[in-house]
């Protein structure tokens, strides 16, 4: 008999299996012996009491029976020939690869092109990046083979499943290498060094059954007629003809907006989050969360501790995002005078800082105001230019060389220069500053009050032993590019598909990935038709 059940554990109970057992067999009223095997389906973490800190399990439960491995719904792709029916894919991130895997399983050829370089290749340039403040325009944290996620953490939680099946995408990630544990953990992660060899496995994959990734091809123009795409023109000169094309460039892709505007295809502004990264040691994250450390030290059967906040602060939303414990702060600039800065963590979480987005709403509103008192036109990539002077101002106030502006939290909040500063894991290094030279005044105000809020919700969380960095601004696109809602093409332009992130219909890996194949499906519904 298999059965499900659910059990609520010390931490420690819940890190062996022989006690796991025994608690299974009481509550079923059995011997343990008749327990042959199990396997989690759900686990999380209940931190709220202040007297004991609690692990929930949901588990698969095999009585008197032969127990069995769980099950992984893997992909099967299709080999496609030179002839078949292709689409091309610009963007080789999540959406571009979870949309060429699904176009596989159809019998559709993908055929990728992605601006920068290989995950392998792509690392040297983030070293060059992180250690001589030089960046690569193509090849950084946000462009290049896995696209921004691939090494910004790989954070696989998501609340959206209007798109498509979570599950799918988390059993296919597991298919090409990441562990089971994130099927069943109610927060998953892969982690920076983990996703490349994932990220590989699928591009072998991909290119084993007869699709192609071209690196290095960068998308300058499109050739249209008859409201169609023809043709699209990458930087070295190659004119491929398309059928149907997925645009999935990602939310940095600042040139693709502009190439479209400039060609008179329609986009529309989108409100998007601008602010900081704010970093904590971790022991003072778990401090605050877990409750009953004891000398600062969590034990070995507790994870590095995460947080979510979110303030309502003068009608104006401030919340965390991305939050990385036991994390590293990188630079993700795109440009070689903005300073942009991300967070990511390996699989262990195993550093000695956490650190989280901390921003604020930026809404349409705001910037139009904003263009009328700089006299400035207001247009579709008002947003997307808005972000960039304040990436710019970053850069300009740091120093250069992606030094980072920075200030300690209560000097933050209280409008000090920080005399000294904390250590940090910010690469390339940190620079006094104060931050209003930075922020506009309704973004800076504004955190200043959550985060003296949150300081009063989580004891301990303000203190001069953190730091703010500036600055957080590509949390989402500040573009939309629309799309039909039955059909999902470009309302002008019949043949192209806007996806995910850099298109303003995603946010993160796993939604974006679910947006690909959502995509895929619908256009092999049209080439079959």
């Amino acid at each position: 008999m298999q059965q499900k059940i659910s059990l609520k554990l010390t931490p420690s109970e819940a890190a062996s299996q022989s006690i796991i057992t025994s608690y299974i067999a009481a509550l079923l009223s059995i011997a343990e012996d008749k327990i042959f095997g199990f396997y989690k389906l759900k686990e999380s973490i209940d931190a709220r009491s202040r007297h004991q800190i609690w692990i929930n399990l949901t588990l698969h439960v095999f009585i008197e029976e032969p127990f069995e491995q769980r099950k992984i719904v893997r992909k099967h792709l299709k080999e496609v020939h030179s002839n078949a029916k292709s689409v091309i894919i610009i963007g080789a991130g999540p959406a571009g690869l979870f949309a060429a895997l699904k176009l596989l399983e159809l019998g559709i050829k993908p055929i990728i092109l992605e601006r920068g370089k290989n995950v392998r290749d792509r690392r040297r340039d983030l070293a060059k990046l992180n250690k001589e403040g030089i960046v690569n325009p193509e090849s950084n944290y946000c462009f290049g083979e896995g696209g921004a996620g691939t090494y910004s953490d790989g954070k696989l939680y998501t609340r959206s499943n209007k798109r498509g099946s979570i599950d799918s995408i988390l059993n296919c990630f597991v298919q090409y290498g990441a562990e089971e544990k994130i099927l069943y953990q109610a927060h998953p992660h892969i982690g920076t060094n983990k996703l490349p060899h994932i990220i590989t496995a699928m591009r072998e994959a991909i290119i084993d059954h007869g699709g192609e990734i071209r690196f290095n091809k960068k998308v300058i123009d499109f050739k249209i007629e008859n409201n169609l795409i023809e043709t699209v023109i990458t930087s070295d000169g190659d004119e491929i003809a398309a059928q149907q094309i997925i645009l999935a460039t990602g939310h940095s892709a600042r040139d693709i907006y502009e190439l479209l505007y400039n060609k008179n295809i329609l986009i529309e502004p989108k409100p998007f989050a601008l602010g900081v990264r704010i970093e904590h040691p971790q022991q003072v994250i778990d401090s605050c969360q877990y409750h009953l450390i004891k000398e600062n030290n969590r034990g070995e059967y507790l994870p590095p501790a995460a947080y979510s906040l979110v303030e309502q602060v003068d009608g104006r939303g401030v919340f965390s995002f991305c939050m990385c414990p036991g994390g590293i702060i990188a630079p993700a600039a795109t440009n070689s005078n903005e300073l942009v800065v991300n967070g990511w963590s390996p699989s262990k979480r195993n550093n000695a800082f956490a650190n989280s987005g901390m921003v604020v709403t930026v809404e349409t509103n705001d910037i139009i105001d904003f263009c009328k008192k700089n006299k400035k036109d207001f247009t579709p990539l008002s947003l997307m230019h808005f972000q960039s002077e304040i990436e710019q101002k970053a850069f300009d106030c740091g120093g250069g060389k992606f030094v980072a502006p920075a200030q300690r939290v209560i000097d933050f909040c209280e409008g000090k220069i920080s005399t000294t500063l904390p250590n940090c894991s910010y690469l390339p290094g940190i620079n006094s500053s104060e931050l209003k030279q930075v922020l506009p005044n309704f973004i800076h105000q504004a955190l200043q009050k959550g985060i003296k809020a949150f300081g009063k919700r989580m004891k301990g969380y303000y203190t001069n032993e953190a730091i703010v960095v500036a600055t957080e601004s590509r949390t989402s696109s500040p573009v939309r590019i629309p799309r039909t809602d039955d059909i999902l093409h470009h309302p002008q332009i019949k043949n192209l598909f806007p996806c995910a992130e850099g298109a303003g219909y995603a946010g993160g890996i796993v939604s974006a990935a679910m947006d690909g194949e959502r995509i895929a499906i619908k256009i092999a519904e049209i080439l079959t038709y």
